[in-house]
């Protein structure tokens, strides 16, 4: 039965140490980075010797936002809109907006899913507030109202089903207000509950449908003044799952930011038991995943009912020839493209 973790490669591709580890160890899944995507036959190369290793179609990760969040790059793959320009057509025009956050998701979802990637990490649901850090969240927003938000991430999520991939809503239950850059530190939220709820939870309570999210590593006093999400029993557990009402596959974020404390098998163990189904470890070198797993159990019970319901739902994308589309999105955003 596989591990509740995912990994990454060091390397462009696996090296024997990391094959042997695999296979020995059988993690649910990977996650590619640019390193891994030099070209559409490396990145898929890539994939195929991933699943190889532990003899399975196993699901692999990329956070593929648009914008500056991208590890598909140019040359070898298309450039995409930051999610903030679909938050600006939407002032304009409203359907046209939606129909372009369909297409640009269906056209990240036929990216990734033709080199063999087949779940991507968006959209994101985080309502940036006025105070943010805006390196954080800034253009990777949607937009600022959670409405507009909710519209067009649910337009960009079936859009990446239609293309082939599973998307994951992120970062429950909301980053927006963070003042800092987990990567580096952790952010440190002071807003009362009842402001949480009306804001930084209503997208996700609205999209509590979609079938794979991921926490987000911030402390809300107000709901647990000592552990950030993603650590915290309280908030996977009372405000994610109760409040916010999502019963999806839930990773950690990238428990190797400097948000998080401890040794990577403590922060293993912590997301795990804080109820998190999959810890996300990325960047860890050898030692650190050998000492990840420790932390880590065989994916079981509700978590694995929700891993099986997530993967069935991920269905081969409507193919076509993406010219066409590439063209009509450019033609949608004009109005507010520089």
């Amino acid at each position: 039965m596989a591990l509740a973790v995912i990994f990454d490669c060091e390397g462009a591709r696996a090296s024997d140490a990391e094959k042997s580890f695999f296979r020995e160890i059988d993690p649910f899944g990977f996650i590619v980075f640019a390193r891994h995507c030099d070209s559409a036959d490396e990145l898929r190369a890539h994939c195929d010797e991933l699943r190889e290793c532990v003899g399975r179609d196993a699901p692999i990760l990329v956070d593929q936002e648009g914008g500056r969040v991208a590890r598909m790059k140019p040359p070898s793959f298309p450039a995409h809109p930051a999610p903030a320009l679909f938050g600006e057509l939407w002032k304009l025009d409203r359907e046209k907006a939606a129909e372009a956050a369909h297409l640009n998701g269906y056209l990240l979802g036929r990216m990734a899913s033709d080199c063999g990637v087949n779940i991507n990490c968006a959209p994101m649901l985080d309502v940036p507030q006025p105070d943010a850090d805006p390196a954080v969240i800034g253009d990777r927003a949607i937009a600022k109202h959670k409405d507009i938000i909710v519209d067009l991430a649910r337009a960009m999520r079936d859009g990446l089903i239609a293309g082939g991939v599973g998307p994951v809503i992120k970062h429950l239950p909301g980053h927006g207000r963070a003042l800092c850059d987990s990567h580096y530190e952790c952010p440190r939220v002071g807003a009362a509950h009842s402001d949480l709820a009306d804001i930084d939870f209503a997208p996700f309570r609205a999209l509590n449908d979609t079938l794979m999210g991921m926490t987000g590593h911030v402390v809300y006093d107000a709901l647990d003044a000592d552990h950030p999400a993603t650590t915290s029993r309280s908030v996977v557990g009372d405000i994610i799952r109760g409040e916010i009402g999502y019963d999806g596959l839930l990773f950690s974020d990238d428990l190797k930011m400097q948000a998080l404390e401890g040794t990577m098998d403590q922060r293993v163990r912590q997301s795990l038991d804080a109820g998190c189904d999959i810890a996300l470890c990325c960047n860890f070198d050898m030692a650190q995943k050998q000492e990840g797993v420790k932390g880590a159990g065989a994916l079981s019970g509700k978590s694995l009912a929700r891993a099986e319901r997530a993967l069935s739902a991920i269905v081969p994308a409507d193919k076509r020839d993406t010219k066409d589309d590439y063209a009509k999105l450019a033609a949608l955003l004009k109005p507010v493209t520089v």
